[in-house]
């Protein structure tokens, strides 16, 4: 039983509750110490005083007060909710959910204690603790609105779509007027129910309810595109062609109603005519509109395309549209259009095609000659400059002539940039880049676009410099710390990125672990929604912000910072000695034979970090000499900046467990993950995991270069040591690899050597057979080199694969300066092979 307290304390004891609340808590203290003075051993006090101590960043010893304040009274619901809010700040929610259940088991009437525990049960995705927790916080406030919609919410999320419904409408039962139709909250939670009824599958039962509260809801849009969506799926075309002409005449940009309606008429996309028809109509009706004139493209073929192309692209190029290309390139997957859109502005720009006496559809006349000129070799420098019709040398023909026309058009010259970038000159794409943003200095995507090339060419401080001009001039640690504030990813994963390549493995770390401490910032702050959209009544958009953060570590750039986050601790397990900087004796990152120059090179860093850790003190000691801390001290500071404990660590491997586990659970079907995560566990010794990362793989791409050289090594690897192995172990390892090879007296040479015969028209394959060979036999590194300068030379070698093709030759030990050579004379302005490198 909680511990009396007399009605002074027992004023106290509120005054402290009250200055927590409030955010006093050097006032909160004082009181608490007031009590504690009087009776030392209250267990709600302490746990109170426990609560301040952890908000000022006092964790550790809020814990051990909070474990005392439990020792003085086990049956405090206080003592145990506190140790419960402890743990949530720890963000260990497991015992945070632990905590809270036995304090409600104490205190089944606290309402505090019951919304904190559905919080955390919703943030856990425990979702059938969830709907008990609802259900019980509906059954003590029955008259709250959020508590009913909060309950159909969990039962929704559970998969009880029936009970949710029947919640939805037993609120609704209970309303004895009808709500206005200004309750937005009410028209939202009709749709909301609207939407779990079609997930049920009773399409015809959702269009009944929707049309029953058409005339009441504010969200108009939303009603219209539900209803022709259900229309459409039972089969009630006609009215579904009604429905998406309603939708098209409220936005006509929009090409999914062009697809709906399509659907609804049963257009075949084969029809020409019938194609014509129905796009022309609408672009008479909205004369500068683009969908209509843009959509047709992807169904005509022939003459008919290109006298559709010919007019949407005069239309386009002679208002000087700059998005001309980005809009029709996906056309290109056909070759026959694009060999006709290639002919048309070829026309164009050389004045052999006659332009259309109107210009465009909407009969204006012809704009300036020369900015149709201009925006038609724009064009065509795209066209050159894009994958599918790659001719680099036509590219910056088109891009320089275009630039004698319109020499102030920063949009040519972030194309030119592009082509040097193809063309792998860093250090002339940045120059170029840079040349773009000068042209305007208030647009944030230039100075965005500037920034990335400046890091593409690993010009991190000018990089940062550029990114200043937008940043917060009055931050403590400069524009980069506001940079993390704002959450850049992509600043912050180029910048990683740029110092991997440099091998300045701290910085690199810091960038990708501040990656993985924004995802968990966006993890965590799904939980004030928790509460919020029920109070707002925004539950469609809840519903979809759940799902999307279930989906939140497969987000792009997280994976992309994982897998760099990976790689660089891979390097550091097989090359320790990077943790202080790149050897004296190494070449751009690779081992150095001599021992002697990588620990002279840790002891300076060592001596280098002492330094400035004895300057950091002194600061700090003058800081308070002068009297007063400032309000920033009060702020977590970074006590590892450059990243030199992250890189320094004793056990990579295991650190790069941090990223990889998440990303394996959440990514299955990343392709990159699954080929560092085999990298890990093979240096682990953790030959299944390798093998099941191997096997997705290959399953994901059974012809994968890499998945081909890495089961090479896992197989030779395991010969040399089964034995080792576990029996049970062997067995799977055996089974699984029975399917993957021949038989298992499989000849790994042989096998190799059939890999490159069957895949000799890919360098990249070809590349990856070297790399298997080469590992089987060390002795064959001349002939390997023969080889990989023979792929150098050959028409279907890319740029790409000749970097990598240097790079593996490097970590073989060979001649790397002359297959350099080799590269340049390929690729001569290309930045990989300016400088030769040594053997």
């Amino acid at each position: 039983m909680p511990q009396p307290l007399s009605s002074k304390e027992r004023t106290l004891f509120s005054q402290v509750v009250k200055n927590y609340e409030n955010k006093q808590y050097k006032k909160g203290l004082k009181a608490a110490e007031q009590i504690l003075r009087k009776i030392p051993n209250h267990g709600d006090t302490q746990a109170m005083k426990a609560l301040i101590l952890n908000s000022q960043g006092h964790s550790e010893e809020a814990f051990v007060l909070a474990k005392e304040a439990l020792r003085n009274d086990m049956r405090s619901h206080v003592c145990w909710h506190v140790y419960g809010l402890l743990w949530r700040a720890a963000k260990n929610f497991e015992e945070a959910i632990k905590a809270y259940k036995f304090a409600l088991r104490l205190e089944p009437e606290s309402q505090q204690i019951q919304r904190d525990l559905a919080l955390l049960q919703m943030q856990m995705r425990d979702y059938s603790g969830y709907v008990q927790s609802r259900r019980a916080m509906l059954q003590a406030r029955a008259v709250l609105r959020s508590n009913w919609t909060a309950l159909a919410v969990a039962q929704h999320l559970a998969g009880e779509l029936t009970e949710a419904e029947r919640t939805l409408t037993t609120y609704e039962e209970t309303l004895r007027t009808p709500p206005p139709k200004t309750d937005t909250e009410h028209a939202e939670a009709v749709l909301y129910k609207n939407t779990i009824i079609a997930e049920m599958g009773e399409t015809e039962r959702a269009l009944e309810h929707l049309d029953a509260l058409t005339k009441n809801n504010f969200d108009r849009q939303s009603v219209m595109e539900m209803r022709a969506e259900y229309l459409l799926k039972l089969g009630r075309n006609e009215e579904a062609e009604k429905a998406y002409r309603a939708l098209l005449d409220r936005n006509a940009e929009y090409r999914l109603y062009y697809e709906g309606l399509q659907k609804a008429i049963g257009l075949d996309t084969s029809d020409t005519d019938a194609v014509k028809k129905l796009y022309v109509q609408y672009a008479e009706k909205n004369p500068r509109g683009d969908a209509a004139r843009r959509i047709p493209l992807d169904y005509y073929t022939g003459d008919h395309f290109r006298e559709a192309a010919d007019e949407y692209l005069q239309r386009m190029l002679q208002k000087g549209v700059p998005s001309t290309f980005p809009n029709v390139r996906a056309l290109y997957v056909d070759p026959k259009k694009r060999e006709t859109i290639q002919q048309l502005v070829e026309g164009y720009a050389n004045g052999t095609h006659a332009p259309l006496t109107n210009g465009a559809s909407d009969k204006q006349v012809n704009g300036n000659k020369s900015t149709f000129e201009s925006s038609s070799l724009y064009f065509l420098a795209q066209h050159y400059n894009y994958h599918l019709s790659r001719d680099l040398s036509k590219a910056m023909q088109c891009v320089d002539r275009a630039i004698e026309l319109t020499p102030d058009s920063l949009y040519l010259y972030m194309t030119k940039a592009r082509i040097w970038k193809h063309l792998g000159n860093a250090q002339k794409a940045s120059e170029t880049m840079e040349k773009a943003r000068s042209l305007d200095e208030r647009d944030r995507y230039i100075y965005t676009k500037a920034a990335k090339y400046l890091l593409r060419n690993d010009e991190n401080e000018a990089a940062l410099k550029t990114m200043s001009k937008f940043t917060k001039q009055d931050v403590p640690g400069g524009p980069l710390a506001d940079l993390h504030d704002m959450q850049c990813l992509w600043f912050i994963t180029e910048d990683g990125e740029s110092y991997l390549r440099q091998k300045k493995m701290g910085l690199a770390l810091k960038r990708f672990h501040s990656v993985h401490n924004i995802f968990e910032v966006w993890q965590e702050d799904q939980f004030d929604f928790h509460s919020f959209s029920f109070r707002k009544g925004q539950i469609r958009a809840y519903i979809e912000m759940i799902r999307w953060e279930d989906h939140l570590r497969d987000h792009p750039f997280y994976s992309r910072a994982a897998v760099s986050a990976i790689k660089a601790y891979i390097l550091l397990h097989d090359h320790p000695y990077l943790a202080h900087g790149t050897s004296p004796n190494g070449v751009n990152g690779v081992a150095s034979t001599d021992p002697h120059g990588a620990k002279k090179a840790a002891k300076k860093a060592r001596k280098e970090k002492e330094k400035q850790d004895q300057i950091d003190a002194e600061k700090k000691d003058a800081k308070k000499t002068a009297g007063g801390v400032g309000a920033d001290d009060h702020k977590k500071k970074d006590d590892d900046p450059l990243g030199v404990k992250l890189a320094e660590t004793t056990e990579p491997l295991k650190d790069a467990m941090k990223f990889l586990t998440s990303l394996l659970e959440f990514g299955p079907n990343n392709i990159h993950a699954q080929r560092v995560g085999f990298e890990v566990y093979l240096r682990r010794k953790k030959y299944l995991l390798a093998l099941r990362c191997l096997l997705a793989t290959l399953s994901l791409s059974p012809s994968d270069p890499t998945g081909h050289q890495q089961l090479i090594r896992l197989k030779h690897t395991l010969t040399a040591h089964a034995p080792a192995l576990p029996p049970k172990v062997s067995e799977i390892i055996k089974t699984e690899l029975e399917f993957l090879f021949p038989s298992p007296e499989t000849d790994l040479k042989k096998f190799n050597d059939d890999w490159l015969e069957k895949h000799k028209d890919s360098p990249e394959n070809v590349l990856a057979g070297l790399q298997a060979r080469q590992h089987l036999h060390k002795a064959s590194k001349d002939s390997n080199q023969k080889e990989v300068i023979q792929l150098l030379e050959r028409d279907e070698t890319s740029l790409a694969d000749a970097v990598m093709a240097v790079e593996v030759v490097k970590e073989w030990g060979g001649d790397v300066a002359k297959v350099t050579e080799v590269a340049r004379k390929r690729w001569p302005e290309a930045s990989a092979f300016q400088e030769v490198k040594s053997k």
